[in-house]
Parts: structure tokens; sequence; C-alpha cells
């Protein structure tokens, strides 16, 4: 498949992105940036990433997983990126070392971008640069990090956070979400697109990590009767679906249905059907290119194409036109 990118102004030209290795690096975030900056991609063109490697400290490195890593440069790589990520840090409580602190204020005042990916948040924090900032990390590490740096304002309900020049993504797979972020900022949707295809993902995933707080599985005993219930409203979305209904077909009543429900899937009623019809017109428009917008819209559940539009806009920060002419198949 043939991709063309939009041409990057002359300074943006084959960005640059530095990875950090350091002992116990996390293998996990340190593969997703590399999968999507590092590997060879012909078909981008010869302006697609420039990939390098710097290691905070002197090798032979500790990976986790019982790997070493060997690196050939080290912070000096640091002055010629573009753009540095931050894999995982080793705790969330270990000390950065200073001189890494250093190179990365000064890679932050001549203008690169700086990203973190899960706990590498800890980095950015023990530097400064997120002060008077928002962020995200992990769920599990935000209290812990916001006690820490009262000046940074986290955010545990979100994917990622781009604040421009600092950029924060929350569990170690919203890293794919952010690195594609990146990708669509700096060669649009289509290069987005194919990146997430080769990927075997979505280009881009709607919701938050607010989701996985509580257990996203129904627990067995809710299974029984909220599983069969949500499949069959994922098989009417095109219909009224109202929560006195629902109740009845659970056998509980409203005031149960709604308490274990949210329970159950973290959300009301409300927004677990807005989502899934969110979901559903998306399969819509990347796959049945011959469907109008109007029907779309009512087959989804929206009712109007102005009703699809505002969730659309409002959700997804785009519409359902530019969503098809970004990523139909």
């Amino acid at each position: 498949m043939t991709v063309s990118v939009k041409i990057m102004p002359n300074s943006l030209r084959r960005p640059h992105v530095v990875v950090l290795a350091y002992d116990g690096l996390c293998t996990f975030e340190f593969g997703i940036a590399y999968e999507v900056f590092g590997l060879p991609r012909p078909e981008m063109g010869e302006g697609w990433y420039h990939y390098s490697v710097c290691g905070v400290e002197p090798g032979p490195l500790r990976a986790a997983g019982g790997l070493s890593v060997s690196v050939d440069r080290g912070l000096e790589v640091l002055a010629e990126a573009d753009l540095i990520v931050v894999p995982g840090w080793r705790s969330i409580d270990a000390p950065v070392p200073e001189p890494l602190i250093d190179a990365l204020r000064q890679a932050h005042e001549r203008d690169a971008r700086i990203m973190s990916l899960c706990s590498g948040v800890a980095v950015l924090a023990a530097s400064g640069l997120l002060s008077g900032r928002r962020a995200t990390t992990h769920w599990r590490y935000v209290a812990s990090l916001a006690a820490r740096y009262p000046q940074i304002a986290f955010d545990a309900s979100v994917l990622y956070m781009d604040e421009g020049s600092i950029l924060t993504a929350a569990g170690s797979a919203a890293g794919i979400d952010l690195c594609l972020h990146v990708v669509r900022g700096d060669f649009g949707a289509e290069a987005a697109n194919s990146v997430a295809r080769r990927l075997v993902l979505p280009p881009h995933r709607e919701g938050g990590q607010a989701q996985f707080i509580s257990a996203p599985v129904l627990e067995e005993r809710e299974g029984m009767r909220l599983g069969p219930l949500l499949q069959w409203m994922r098989e009417r979305l095109d219909e009224e679906q109202s929560i006195s209904l629902l109740a009845q077909r659970a056998g509980m009543s409203l005031r149960t249905f709604q308490r274990r429900f949210e329970k159950s899937t973290g959300l009301s009623v409300g927004e677990w059907l807005l989502k899934e019809r969110l979901r559903h017109a998306r399969n819509l428009l990347e796959r049945e290119l011959a469907a109008s917008l109007d029907d779309i819209a009512a087959a989804s559940g929206f009712g109007t194409l102005a009703t699809m539009r505002h969730h659309f806009r409002k959700r997804l920060g785009t519409s359902p036109s530019a969503y098809r002419k970004s990523f139909a198949v």
C-alpha cells in the first residue's frame, strides 16, 4: 500500500526520535517506541523518522525479561533529538540521574518535544518540566505522584495528554495511542492509519483509562444476567432502549439494574450506549462506503445526522465525513 505523507517544514523533515535506554529498562514501552518510530517503513518515503537510542548509563544495561542491552550512544545524542521518548521508568520512586535531568532541560529549551510512556512520567516530573502543566500516567501511580508533585495537574481519566512540547501517556498500551497521535500530527491521519493497520490496531481509541480502573470484565454472577443483555443491546443499537425496558429484561428493579450495570461496566447505561453507537458508526464509516451518512446515523441509533455529528465532534474531535475520509478501508 502506498501512503502519501504531508510535506513537513524543513526543520521537521525526517524528525529525529531518540528513545532512552537505562538499567532496568521497561522493554514493552521501549518496543512500542521502536515499532512506531524506528521500524523501517519505505512506503512512507524519505521524510519518515530517523531513530536513535540513548544510553542513560554505561552498558551493558539490564532490561526487563532477563535481557541485556548494549547502546552505542550516550546522553550527547539528546542534543540532536526532535522528539525524546522516555519509556516506563525502572521504578516510580527511583531517583533520576542529574545528567539526564540536565540533558532533558537543555533539549526542552531548544524546543525539542519530550514524551513519557506510563511511569516514564516520573522522569519528567523530577526534571521540573511538568510544573504548571497537565499530565497523565497509569492510574495506579497518580495519587503517589500528585502528592509528591502538587504543582502538576494529573488526570487519571485520559489515555494521553498533549501539552505541545511535553506529552504523557497513561498505562503501557496507551503509549501506542500517544505514538499514533504524534504520527498523526507530524504526517497526517493517513500515515497514522497505515501504521495502526500494520499494528492491527484502531487508529484512534475513543475514551480514556477510567474505563479500565474498575474491572471491565463482568463478575461471574453479573455476567450470567448482564452478559446476554449487553449482547442484546449491541444488536439493537438502532432501537430505543429505555432503562425501564432493560431493567425488565434483566429481571431487576430499576434502581438495582442501574447500580449493577454501572458497577459491572464502569459506565451508566446512557454512556455505555453512546460509546457503543459511536463504535458502530465508526465501523460503518470505515467499511460501508456506499451507505449515506443519514443511513449510518439511523443504523447506529443516533436518529439524525445532526445528532451523530454532535457526538463525533464532542467525543472524537472530528466530523463523520472527515472520519470516513481519513479511515475508510
